[in-house]
């Protein structure tokens, strides 16, 4: 590995501008691929993104912005990849990216989220399809809300990769005065735990929307999080402390936290909007919609019981009544 990497994020949404403004305290120069030539020309005059954490100040000067994402693949060792996990498969092919644009690259995937068109985790998406060894693969876990990192709250994530020299310097170059870093080498469960929390936040949206208050919502997180830790114990055996901050804590953040936007789609379900309908009032993605179909085929391949899980899908893809299906839960807390 070299002295020193050069480092991209790919995606503007909030994720990628708080990446960016976190980034910048430790890099000289790094590489941003925006989408759109309108966000583009906005930054470069504003030092702001248009769209996404627009209070947020960016020094332009600092940053290789571009709309050309083979250029930026091909010009930087480390890519972060901050595009929701619905459009990363298509992205990816609309620049006719293939395995040999990411030869000896790292990948930093801070997608919480799993690739529909594969059922997939990115980690998994990238191995498959673009021949990244699992090696040059790594996972920005939280608990962390874009928002909060670019208000400068205190903050924690951790740095999965299979080999710890490379989760220490990635994490190096995240850790400042606001943000604390540690490692992990759990690169599979990080990611399907960060997958997993979004359909669970989902759920105690639901909840909260449907009027049930904070004693109901205590015990549907802690029968989350059991959920969490079978479904990982089973698809995933590793060494792991469920109760550590990168599990346990990014599934109370995305379920409690005003920030969380899985939370708020869970909230207008349970209000009686539509999927459709909630998704046109919401500008964000919420991974967790997505997730809770793509979790249902992997569960069933591993034979995994997973009954909050099984609510929320039955209310998101099979038009199940809310107040049914969370009465019918209810009985399978404890």
């Amino acid at each position: 590995m070299k002295l020193e990497l050069k480092i991209a994020v790919i995606g503007a949404g909030s994720w990628g501008t708080a990446l960016v403004k976190l980034l910048q305290h430790n890099e000289k120069q790094i590489g941003w691929w925006v989408k759109s030539q309108e966000s583009l020309d906005f930054i470069k005059t504003h030092n702001r993104n248009p769209k996404y954490l627009t209070y947020v100040e960016i020094d332009s000067s600092k940053i290789e912005l571009s709309t050309d994402l083979q250029g930026i693949v091909k010009k930087y060792d480390i890519l972060v990849f901050a595009i929701p996990s619905a459009f990363l498969n298509e992205t990816l092919e609309q620049f006719q990216l293939t395995a040999e644009h990411f030869r000896e690259k790292i990948l930093v995937s801070a997608i919480k989220g799993i690739v529909p068109q594969y059922n997939q985790i990115v980690a998994r998406y990238f191995k498959d399809k673009y021949e990244v060894p699992f090696e040059n693969i790594g996972i920005i876990a939280g608990p962390c809300h874009a928002e909060e990192v670019a208000m400068q709250k205190l903050s924690y994530l951790t740095i999965a990769f299979l080999q710890r020299k490379k989760a220490m310097y990635f994490a190096s170059k995240l850790q400042t005065f606001y943000m604390k870093t540690k490692t992990s080498n759990d690169i599979a469960g990080t990611e399907y735990s960060a997958m997993l929390k979004n359909i669970y936040a989902l759920a105690n949206g639901i909840a909260i929307g449907l009027g049930y208050g904070d004693n109901f919502q205590a015990v549907l997180i802690v029968n989350s999080m059991k959920e969490i830790r079978k479904f990982l114990k089973e698809v995933f055996p590793h060494s792991r402390k469920i109760v550590s901050s990168e599990y346990f804590g990014d599934l109370l953040v995305t379920a409690y936290s005003k920030f969380s936007r899985n939370r708020l789609f869970g909230t207008y379900i349970g209000q009686g909007y539509s999927v459709k309908a909630t998704m046109a009032e919401m500008r964000m993605i919420a991974e967790g919609y997505y997730a809770s179909k793509c979790l249902m085929e992997i569960k069933n391949q591993y034979n995994v019981k997973l009954p909050i899980a099984d609510a929320v899908y039955n209310i998101l893809y099979e038009n199940v009544s809310p107040v049914v299906e969370m009465k019918i839960l209810t009985e399978k807390l404890n």
